[in-house]
């Protein structure tokens, strides 16, 4: 499997691709930037954000495509920011654009202004002293900039840095009403100052050129713009912009340019009518300057980039754009038609899978038409975590020591079976680090073959991974690195599955010689669901050459499970604080990849900080700002904390200074809030749906226009630049998220700023955003000067569904978590839990767990039964999903979730009716066929069954249960004892050793340690902390016993183990030693052991009593019987009464005390089982159906209560508190009964086999059958209300179901005398009819109300069910043969009786109104030679189809005698139904055949094969009233619908069971499943099918149909071919007046 793989990928997945590897990714995103000058393209950029942007954002959205604008000059007046930071940020973002869109990146709008020329930020020390030697005529100027400018030290090599405006002049940036006056001031002085600045550097460049010290090309960049390098000095920001994003961007991309062009007689009307278009000097002038180097960069705009180029030329009106202007319209309209058309045309060519530089099959993001390859997201994810990885070890330092311990210790037990290595400490000590740097030390040691598989688990913080996700993750790539098989899709959503897989695979590593390192950081961030933090599904016995490294905080829960799980402290390691020595060497290693050093003063400060905690964390924030020192930064102005939390909150304040309180808190406080962290452009909308963070940015200024308020998108670049250090891009699916880069620094982020009132209200903002709640609408904005308003916030729609099989990912990430958290608990049950669409979308993009995570979590706070309900159901369906690997339809979703829950609509109206409605309306308005449950036939929700507990293979034998540490203990028949843990449902350990059946469990509580005994000999006891067998003793009892031949037995505290069968007794010591064996006397049987004390019986009556310690008799007497002792049928221990109670076939019950005092009393019982209550009180002993409870505080043994069941009673138990009596029957019901009065109190059903063994845990119930591999945990105090209907019980002999489902009939096995009548409303035995033989076949004549049994003795019995005192019989023939089948013709006229010798025919009628059977009438002889006949259909024209068990199937004319064969099957025929109207019939066997005959004349239609997943082969089937379509129930667990006009295979419809009986009803059918459920549904066909529609897409199957040719003298054509099945009940009776009315006859 692996060697077929792609080489790099094969290294990807051994952990071992080179690092330029790591990131790489097929980006799924359309990010543009939207460069031009401030003012003159303002009504352009307005246009396109209102008109354009939306509609390319849906084209993108319909291709799984995101699309995003980054437009940093809306919104702001100009872009001078105190700190000349601007340039900065304008050309980060084109940066981030190119490196971010698969498709256009650069656009740009160009009109008649060049834009602004800043000064430069940084100036190299040499130039800056070159330049400074120039104006030595000038001291002025020197003064000047060396104001302006101070060198930088810290820089390598060191740096001139312009100083903030604000350094001298303070009030520049300070917008308060009451600075009005200064600030007007310092603006106008900065522009002075900032001119001069500009001339004095232009002047010494000049002079410098000509002295030689510079180039003329060192000089042009002084006077020029289209320099990348920020150290020069005069650029314009705009065609920098050009330079970048059109001339050094990848031509491929073919950006856009937009120019806009003035006529020149518009632009002689003056500069100052023209000055928002055009460049003006600081003293009002034109600035020529700048109109020629705006010339200069159109002209070279028309020469190289023409074909993208978009030429308009418009004439000012009254020096503006007035979009109200007809012609000023046209022009915007314009912009905006080629804006879409020429970036829709890009996006196309860029989403093509031929696009050259894109991932060819790549799964587009949202596409639940594709399906979904499991390498692609494997792929990604290991990239991912390998990347992150080889980043992270960059930085370690100071780790030697305990990183050469981990290889130390994995090497010295590589050969051996060793335990996990677990790495541990406080939060930010650097345990991923030194995790990543393991991983990476070892890749260069290890063989070629080996595989190193790294996940970080706090790598997609705040989301916490399920660890299914994570276990199938590895799995998937350590097979594909290996070469092994992957975990099939069921392996995969099954937990004790996928747990089991996994270790599997890990012996299978070690057994194929490869070395495999697999690293688990931070489990204490795993989710808890299915309880990883107990951490059962970690091994912790690894076979050689498998290690394991895991890390935890010491503090957290995982690393006290852990601590219990492995037992050996040399397998923890500690990551202890660094020390200043190591704190430096990290500093300096930070600073010169930063290219920055620091003053000695500020080192110290650094280090003297660090050293308070030692704490990498903490040294990481530090640095984060120390950075950004200069040489020149006062001490006193550092401010850094004590530790890390001080430390982190003046980083906060400092940011908080710089661009406000509530912009950096609301951005922070959402990025920690979202699921799946924040696309860039989701942030920008939703800071903009934040009313507190408009008004601070709008607190000193007005919006660019009142109507149309969002946030600036360059205050959050600006932002997000200071935030780098604490800030990540996550790629997923191709789409970039921002969240934090660690999870500590995320914490601290919620407990500083979401204070539960913020958190509530972020919540809120989220949950509208991804509602869509403020789309196209306008919502309600106050700002300071303004009375409130209402403005548009431009954020998109959010639909479920951007286009046919393209789902809104976000929307279904984040919008449930949003919605419950902001207590919006209507809109959740109206858009997600009772939202059909909703869940099946999510179900099918991000799988059916991620849907029951959601309700798990919605349960947690709202008390809401519904929402429980539907959980549940989810979970029912989830091994749909996962065997269809989440590929299944709509359709298919709907008439589940109806076929669970439709009988709970009514009680629920809420939720789970406005579900089932809009199931129901999706299931009517399918263009495709469908069939529409009208009652709930799977399993539902509800009831009392809590818990299945899986993980045997074999029944389930013996149970013991222990309170006082929460564990379950089961032995099975295939040998294997299971331990789960009661407090969390799960499956601790499996305990293989035993190779027959476990005959006894019992776990000793005080050694946490359980003993098993099997019918292989074996005595073991086994730890129940790790799973570890203790002791294992050979020959303990015989081999093959039984378990009800063999007692355990606990002597001295728990320190002896005793077993004992009736012909010995063995004593062992707890570790194993054996202190006694004896073997009775071949006439004496052993009676029991109490304590030490041996009871012993010999076939004379003598009872021998003596001590099993000391081996001497103590007590020895006789029964007191006149007649000799018979067999003893069962016996029981009362140990508080010091008793043995003795059952004798004779009918005695005998009481032996420890002294030898006996009391004997008749009983009459020959009891199954025998035991005695906990408390002593009570005696129980079963017979048959029958349960007797015995009063034990009186001699004479007081009968008080018989408890009649249905089947034989198999187990019981009391409660503690002796009122109520639990057992369990072989009809798979548990029955509670009141011991006071004997009531009935309530009955479970579920279980689905014989109840054999039940144990009280608590306030459950625990219940097991031998004949079933699971135990179910029952709950006592669960809501009526929502209890599940009991249907029949499963697996029934025979079956009858009528019509209107009202009834069913049943016999419970093939052996019984009865047949049971079930009230299918009620859920309950409404009569029991005893017959004279065991029945072989049930049938019922639908209309006239007759149901016929027949019988083995020949006789068939009829039932009329109108009459039910009375019954019919047909007596059996002379040769007493047993019926094997019946059939009953569709007008009810005729009965045929198969019998083994023949086939009778009779006529059914009736006498003075009472039904009567006449006949026979016809008989045909059956060959004794021929096989038996095994199915058969009686036609109206009383022609008999029958079929044999060895496939010949025969049509007979009872009219003429005559017989023809038809073509045979090559297996038994199990299935003929013949048509409503008798001219067709389906004949089915056991293969994969079936044939549909035409009978009218006879032949051969259609042979229709079918080969599925499961079994094959027909039970039953049933034609539709107007016979256009025929049903078919199969052993495949599905229905099936045919066309019986082409034989095309219509539907398939997976009922979980096989069905085993079905009916015509109406429309559909109505049928019965094997399971005991009644299925009825109504079939919905469109008169067109489109011809792509696939009967197969939900099933894992392949048919065939083959048709006879038709000559045009034999074709028939029904008489409905084209009928309408809708228009049945209407004129069917009209069209056919021989057909007998469905309506029921009252005899």
């Amino acid at each position: 499997m692996a060697e077929h793989q792609d080489p790099g990928l094969q290294d990807l997945l051994r952990g071992q691709s080179e690092e330029e590897q790591g990131m790489k990714t097929c980006s799924n995103m359309i990010r543009v930037f939207i460069s031009s000058t401030f003012t003159d393209m303002s009504s352009e950029r307005k246009v396109l954000l209102e008109k354009a942007y939306p509609e390319v954002l849906s084209f993108c959205r319909s291709l799984g495509l995101v699309f995003e604008v980054v437009d940093l000059r809306w919104g702001i007046r100009n872009v001078t920011s105190g700190d000349h930071d601007s340039c900065e940020v304008f050309l980060k973002e084109m940066e981030n654009c190119c490196r971010i869109s698969a498709g256009p990146a650069f656009v740009a709008l160009l009109g008649n202004r060049y834009g602004h020329r800043a000064l430069p930020r940084f100036i190299p020390e040499k130039e800056f002293e070159v330049l400074s030697s120039k104006l030595t005529k000038n001291p002025e100027g020197i003064k000047m900039l060396n104001q302006w400018f101070l060198k930088d030290n810290n820089a390598v090599p060191p740096t001139y840095v312009l100083q903030p405006i604000t350094a001298h002049f303070s009030h520049y940036s300070d917008l308060r009403p009451e600075s009005r006056p200064q600030h007007d001031k310092d603006v106008v002085s900065w522009r002075l100052t900032e001119t001069k600045l500009l001339q004095l550097l232009r002047s010494a460049a000049t002079t410098a050129e000509k002295d030689g010290d510079i180039t003329a090309e060192q000089k042009q960049r002084f006077f020029s713009s289209g320099q990348r390098c920020l150290t020069q000095f005069v650029h314009c920001f705009t065609e920098r912009e050009f330079e970048q994003g059109l001339w050094e961007d990848d031509s491929r991309r073919l950006p856009l340019i937009f120019v806009r062009e003035i006529q020149r007689q518009r632009v002689r009307e003056g500069p100052k009518r023209l000055a928002k278009y055009m460049d003006m000097t600081f003293d009002g002038l034109l600035d020529a300057e700048a109109q020629g180097l705006l010339t200069e960069l159109k002209s070279r705009l028309y020469t190289s980039s023409k074909n993208i180029l978009n030429l308009h030329c418009v004439e000012l009106i009254k020096g503006s754009v007035d979009p109200k202007r007809k012609e000023h319209a046209q022009y915007l309209e314009s912009i905006c038609e080629q804006f879409v058309s020429q970036m829709k045309a890009r996006i196309t060519a860029v989403a093509d899978p031929q696009y050259e530089g894109r991932e060819k099959g790549k799964r587009i993001w949202g596409n639940t038409e594709k399906p979904f390859q499991t390498s692609e997201w494997v792929e990604e994810e290991v990239r991912q975590h390998v990347a992150r990885s080889t980043e992270l070890c960059k930085g370690l330092h100071g780790r030697e020591g305990v990183l050469g311990k981990l290889c130390l210790t994995m090497w010295e037990s590589n050969n051996i079976h060793h335990g996990p290595l677990v790495v541990h400490g406080a939060a930010g000590m650097g345990k991923t680090t030194l995790l990543c740097k393991l991983a990476h030390e070892m890749q260069k040691v290890l063989e070629a073959k080996s595989s190193v598989v790294i996940r970080l688990l706090s790598a997609h913080h705040p989301q916490r991974p399920d660890i299914n996700q994570v276990l199938h993750s590895i799995c998937l790539q350590v097979c594909l690195s290996c070469g092994l098989s992957p975990p099939s899709p069921l392996t995969a959503g099954a937990h004790l599955e996928l747990r089991r897989f996994f270790r599997t695979m890990l012996s299978q590593v070690s057994q194929q010689g490869y070395t495999l390192l697999l690293i688990l950081d931070s489990l204490d961030q795993l989710s808890d669901q299915n309880h990883a933090h107990r951490l059962h599904w970690l091994p912790v016995d690894l076979p050689p050459n498998v290690h394991i490294v895991v890390s935890m905080d010491t503090s957290s829960e995982v690393f006290a499970n852990i601590r219990l799980k492995v037992e050996s402290l040399d397998r923890f390691f500690v990551v202890e604080r660094l020390s200043g020595d190591d704190g430096k060497k990290i500093m300096d290693t930070n600073m010169r990849s930063w290219q920055r050093t620091l003053t000695p003063e500020q080192s110290h400060t650094v280090l003297q900080k660090f050293e308070s905690t030692g704490c990498p964390l903490h040294l990481k924030l530090i640095l984060s700002a120390a950075k950004h020192w200069t040489s020149f930064t006062p001490l006193t102005e550092l401010n850094l904390g004590e530790n890390l939390k001080d430390t982190f909150l003046k980083l906060l304040l400092k940011l908080e200074e710089k661009h406000g309180k509530e912009l950096v808190g609301g951005a922070l406080g959402y990025l920690a809030l979202a699921r799946e962290g924040l696309l860039e452009a989701e942030l920008r909308d939703i800071l903009s749906l934040d009313d507190n963070v408009i008004s601070e940015v709008y607190k000193y200024f007005l919006p660019p226009t009142p109507s149309l308020i969002r946030l600036p998108p360059f205050l959050w670049a600006r932002l997000r630049r200071d935030l780098e250090d604490l800030l990540e891009e996550r790629w997923t699916s191709g789409v970039v998220f921002i969240t934090f880069n660690n999870r500590h620094v995320a914490e601290m982020v919620s407990s500083h700023y979401l204070t539960p009132e913020r958190r509530g209200q972020s919540h809120r903002i989220l949950a509208d955003y991804f509602l869509g709640r403020w789309s196209g609408k306008l919502k309600p904005a106050s700002l300071p000067g303004l009375s409130l308003l209402l403005s548009d916030r431009k954020v998109p729609p959010q639909p479920l569904w951007f286009a046919p099989g393209m789902a809104n990912v976000r929307k279904l990430q984040e919008m449930p978590y949003h919605l419950l958290h902001a207590d919006l608990w209507e809109e959740l049950q109206q858009q997600v839990i009772g939202n059909a669409d909703w869940l099946h979308c999510k179900s099918r993009v991000c799988g059916v767990s991620a849907v029951i995570q959601d309700l798990d979590q919605c349960s947690q706070f709202m008390n809401c039964t519904e929402t429980r309900l539907i959980r549940d159901t989810l979970v029912l369906i989830k091994p749909t999903f996962d065997f269809l690997e989440n590929q299944i339809d709509m359709n298919v979703f709907c008439a589940e979730l109806l076929a669970r829950l439709s009988s709970l609509a009514q009680k629920c109206p809420a939720v789970i009716g406005q579900l089932c409605s809009q199931c129901e309306e999706w299931l009517l308005t399918c263009p495709e066929p469908i069939l529409l449950p009208k009652c709930s036939f799977m399993q539902q929700p509800g009831g009392a069954l809590q818990h299945t507990l899986s993980g045997l293979y074999g029944g389930v034998v013996c149970l013991d249960v222990s309170v006082q540490l929460q564990v379950l203990v089961a032995g099975s028949d295939d040998g294997v004892v299971a331990v789960w843990s009661l407090v969390d449902q799960q499956l601790v350990h499996t305990l293989l050793g035993h190779k027959e059946a476990v005959l006894h469990v019992q776990v000793i509580d005080s050694l946490s340690c359980c003993l098993s005994l099997a019918a292989d000999g074996c005595l073991m006891r086994w730890s129940l902390i790790n799973g570890q067998q203790l002791l294992c003793v050979q020959e303990a009892v015989p081999v093959d016993s039984t378990p009800s031949a063999v007692c355990l037995h606990l002597l001295d505290q728990n320190q002896l183990i005793c077993v004992y069968t009736r012909t010995q007794v063995k004593l062992w010591k707890l570790d194993g030693a054996q202190l006694f064996s004896q073997t009775n006397e071949e006439d004496s049987v052993t009676l029991g052991v109490l304590d030490d004390s041996v009871f012993s019986l010999t076939q004379s009556g003598l009872v021998r009593i003596w001590s099993l310690l000391k081996r001497t008799p103590t007590v020895e007497t006789e029964l007191r019987t006149s007649k000799r002792l018979s067999t003893v049928v069962n016996s029981a221990l009362a140990p508080k009464r010091g008793k043995v109670i003795v059952v004798t076939k004779m009918g005695f019950l005998y009481q032996i005390s420890r002294q030898g005092k006996v009391s004997a009393v008749d009983f009459p019982l020959v009891p199954s089982f025998l035991c005695v209550t906990e408390d002593e009180k009570i005696l129980m002993a079963a017979c048959d159906q029958t349960l007797g409870l015995y009063n034990l505080d009186t001699d004479s043994l007081d009968n008080f209560l018989n408890l009649t069941h249905d089947d034989t009673v198999l187990s019981a138990c009391l409660s503690s508190d002796g009122r109520q009596l639990f057992t369990g029957a072989a009809d798979q019901l548990i029955r509670i009964w009141s011991v006071t009065t004997g009531a009935l109190l309530d009955s479970l059903c579920g279980s689905q086999s014989p109840v054999s063994s039940l144990l009280l845990y608590k306030g459950s119930v625990v219940s097991a059958s031998a004949a079933a591999p699971v135990i179910q945990l029952w709950n006592l105090k669960y809501d009526p209300d929502y209890k599940p209907i009991d249907h029949i019980p499963v697996g029934c002999a025979h079956v009858a179901v009528t019509r209107d489902c009202d009834q069913i009939f049943f016999v419970r096995h093939q052996s019984e005398t009865e047949v049971i009548s079930w009230n299918n409303h009620t859920g309950c035995i409404s009569e029991r009819l005893s017959v004279s033989a065991e029945v072989s076949c049930l049938e019922i004549a639908q209309n006239k109300r007759l149901l016929f049994c027949g019988l083995t003795s020949g006789t068939v019995l009829i039932y009329p069910l109108n009459i039910p005192q009375e019954t019919l019989c047909i007596p059996p023939p002379e040769s007493l043969c047993s019926v094997l089948s019946l059939a009953v013709s569709s007008k009810e006229r005729h009965v045929a009786v198969a019998y083994e010798d023949a086939v009778c025919l009779f006529e059914i009628t009736t006498r003075e109104c009472f039904p009567t059977v006449e006949g026979p009438m016809q008989r045909v002889s059956l060959s004794l030679l021929q096989s038996p006949l095994s199915s058969m259909a009686l036609l109206p024209d009383r022609r008999l189809l029958y079929g044999t068990s060895c496939g010949e199937v025969t049509l007979y004319d009872f009219r003429g005698g005559s017989s023809s064969a038809l073509e045979p099957h090559h297996s038994r025929i199990t299935c003929i139904t013949a048509s409503n109207w008798g001219k067709h019939a389906l004949v089915g066997s056991e293969d994969a055949v079936q044939r549909l005959w035409s009978l009218s004349p006879v032949a051969l239609d259609h042979t229709m094969e079918y080969k599925g997943f499961f079994f094959e082969g027909v039970l039953c089937a049933a034609f539709a009233d107007s016979d256009q379509f025929v049903f078919t129930g199969s052993k495949d667990r599905t229905v099936k619908v045919w066309d019986v006009a082409n034989g095309n295979l219509l539907l398939v419809q997976y009922v979980y069971s096989p069905v085993v009986r079905m009916l015509t009803y109406r429309n559909g059918f109505v049928a019965l499943s094997q399971q005991g459920c009644v299925i009825r549904e109504v079939f919905r066909c469109p008169e067109h099918i489109s011809p792509d529609y696939n009967p197969l897409r939900n099933i894992k199957a392949q048919y065939r149909v083959t048709s006879r040719k038709r000559g045009e003298e034999d074709q028939c054509t029904p008489e409905l071919q084209n009928y309408n099945p809708a228009q049945f009940n209407l004129n069917l009776m009209s069209m056919l007046g021989e057909k007998p009315s469905a309506t029921c006859l009252i005899l």
